[in-house]
């Protein structure tokens, strides 16, 4: 898989998804927690504290030992892990020359001493990393991971590190009504007419927007036609209510949206016939989050909003339950892309 294909996949790693630092060994310049927010690392050459330069990533002190540093990052989601981006933007004389990353497939909540113990395997082998650069590793492994462990030669810093991958979502928390279009939950962003500000990816992360930049924001139109996405659900399921956020959206919200859907099961996602429209075109009001409960409707595996003729979203939720095959096939993946011990 290249590069380009694996940064295709969500970030695993985000806070955006729910990703936490859970320890580091040292992060004496600058702290741990940084490698995982979701914007851009940030650079001021003026700025400096107590202990020195003040770096947007993490950084250690500068080793005088044979030992190495590392740091442990709890995935928002357990996944898949197709590639991993190591940025060392803004460290230029004080990068790691080497990196190397491991996973770990550990339930529940362990502590940071239980991590230290765990089953690590290695997804990247130790290789050169160069400063000021997002430094990418393609990663040919199948299995499912819930940690990731960054290891730097022998020290130095990093500004965010990266871990693109598929959710495999755990079928425990996926019976009863659900959100089918959650990334948490595995749905992703397949196609999209325009992302110009920002991704429609944005609109299926946890929680409630902060602000316009984490919805989703096309360009304005100057000509015909209407902007739209394409998501396939996390899994097979019923819809029963769908939630539509504009909240921010105040002077750029679409004026109409619609939402139809499609079983890939039974049907063939091209044929534009095959759509079943489960939320006919309706105006929606800025900075507004609607609700719509909806009549009988058949088992969906994608959706695709519509939105009229251009405008921002902040958050889409489709809720529903999955069908017995899905959720059988749900099973099936947990079970089988467990690691073994």
């Amino acid at each position: 898989m290249t590069t380009a294909a694996f940064t295709a996949h969500v970030d695993l790693a985000s806070r955006a998804l729910g990703g936490s630092v859970s320890a580091a060994n040292d992060e004496l310049f600058a702290q741990r927690e940084n490698l995982i927010r979701p914007e851009p690392p940030f650079f001021d050459p003026h700025d400096f504290g107590h202990k020195g330069k003040v770096y947007d990533g993490w950084e250690t002190r500068r080793r005088r030992d044979d030992g190495h540093d590392w740091a442990i990052v709890r995935l928002g989601a357990a996944g898949i892990v197709h590639g991993v981006i190591v940025d060392t933007a803004h460290f230029l004389g004080n990068y790691p020359p080497f990196v190397s990353v491991d996973g770990a497939c550990v339930e529940g909540h362990p502590s940071s001493e239980e991590l230290e113990k765990a089953d690590w395997h290695t997804l990247v082998e130790r290789s050169p990393a160069l400063g000021g650069t997002a430094n990418a590793y393609s990663v040919d492994d199948h299995h499912r991971w819930t940690h990731v462990r960054l290891n730097i030669f022998p020290d130095g810093g990093v500004a965010r590190l990266r871990v693109h991958g598929e959710v495999v979502p755990d079928p425990r928390f996926l019976t009863g009504t659900v959100d089918l279009l959650a990334a948490e939950n595995g749905a992703v962003l397949t196609e999209c007419s325009d992302a110009f500000y920002s991704s429609p990816a944005n609109i299926i992360m946890p929680g409630r927007a902060r602000n316009m930049g984490e919805g989703w924001e096309n360009a304005r139109r100057r000509h015909g036609g209407n902007d739209f996405a394409v998501f396939a659900l996390a899994a097979a399921g019923v819809p029963r209510h769908l939630e539509v956020d504009t909240s921010y959206y105040v002077g750029n919200p679409p004026r109409w949206v619609r939402v139809t859907t499609v079983d890939a099961r039974t049907a063939d996602v091209r044929d534009e016939g095959a759509w079943h429209e489960l939320l006919p075109r309706t105006a929606v009001a800025p900075d507004t989050r609607h609700r719509f409960a909806l009549d009988t409707s058949p088992a969906a595996t994608h959706l695709r909003l519509d939105v009229y003729p251009d405008g921002g979203l902040s958050r889409l939720r489709l809720f529903g339950e999955l069908d017995d095959a899905s959720a059988t096939a749900a099973r099936e993946r947990w079970s089988s892309s467990r690691p073994s011990e």
